[in-house]
């Protein structure tokens, strides 16, 4: 098991705006939940984590509302501003006087995605194994811009930087686990990736390796079409996705107990409504997702739609975000 998570969410959350023009990624609701707690569930559930790191930029103030009491399900979640965006190795080296003296290694996990992928073999192999670093690399589901070799488990290049010309024929998941000498391998406040100094332990030879984990599904929900995607394909699938569910299974539910719906309005397909939506009377919302606070007009009729918060939305329309 693992004591701590550092929990990326810092990003700017581009490609999604402009959803993220009223909440930074990880928070965005999926049914009727903050993306950010399908990570601290599987972290809970998979890996035993007693407590989160999270790093904020955009929109910061949201963490706060979202979590009021600073923690999640009992465990502490200790936030690390960057009031400049310090990407992803320059967050790893911000938080470092955050780790828990004696530790053990350190999970990290990118908020940003929605994955069930079982943790326990990548703990397992990372202890084993020596390393210390372990990316989690699947070899589907994702652009393949890791090389690896299977029989050494040793990372060998990323996206060719090296010039080694090695098949690229991974995708990282976005979770990796690092031990406590890690981060003082990252220059201090600088705005850098972690990907030059994992190319720089490839070099000297340091144990960074990688271990196979394809089981579980892994979305990454950087798209409007993939963030709605996600909600179809979780109302088909019969609550098998994420396999480690989630202490309140309301979130199935997709229509929030304070939300309300006008007579003769319907949800179809897999349309979510938050707390305090108001949909009107003779509203018809296909594949549509109504964060909490939305306002539908009466006769509007929405597919594909998103509305944000305490946004209202009127009328005949497809593909848009309100």
């Amino acid at each position: 098991m693992v004591k701590q998570a550092f929990v990326l969410a810092a990003g700017l959350g581009n490609r999604l705006r402009p959803l993220t023009d009223t909440l930074p990624k990880p928070l965005i609701p999926v049914g009727l939940k903050p993306l950010i707690t399908f990570a601290f569930d599987h972290l809970i559930a998979d890996a035993g984590v007693e407590e989160f790191i999270v790093n904020t930029h955009h929109l910061a103030g949201a963490y706060a509302a979202a979590f009021p009491d600073g923690s999640y399900r009992g465990c502490p979640i200790r936030f690390r501003h960057e009031p400049v965006l310090l990407e992803t190795g320059g967050g790893i080296r911000n938080v470092a006087d955050l780790l828990a003296p004696g530790g053990g290694p350190l999970l990290i996990y990118n908020g940003d995605i929605l994955t069930d992928l079982p943790l326990a073999p990548a703990l397992e192999y990372h202890r084993a194994s020596g390393n210390e670093v372990t990316l989690v690399l699947r070899s589907h589901g994702g652009p393949g811009h890791i090389a690896w070799d299977p029989a050494s488990g040793r990372l060998l290049d990323i996206r060719n930087r090296l010039g080694t010309g090695e098949p690229e024929a991974f995708s990282f998941a976005c979770v990796y686990l690092v031990e406590p000498s890690f981060p003082g391998r990252i220059p201090a406040g600088e705005v850098v990736s972690v990907i030059p100094t994992f190319l720089q332990m490839i070099r000297e030879g340091a144990r960074i390796g990688g271990v196979l984990i394809d089981g579980g599904e892994w979305r990454d929900l950087g798209t409007r079409e993939e963030y709605l995607r996600v909600h179809r394909d979780l109302a088909a699938d019969g609550g098998r996705f994420p396999r480690y569910g989630a202490p309140d299974p309301s979130w199935r539910r997709w229509v929030h107990p304070t939300a309300s719906v006008g007579p003769g309005a319907s949800l179809a397909g897999a349309s979510v409504a938050g707390a305090g939506t108001r949909v009107g009377a003779d509203a018809a919302v296909t594949d549509s997702i109504l964060w909490p606070g939305a306002d539908i007009a009466s006769n509007s009729q929405l597919n594909r739609c998103i509305v944000r918060t305490s946004q209202a939305a009127a009328g005949i329309a497809s593909d848009r975000d309100f």
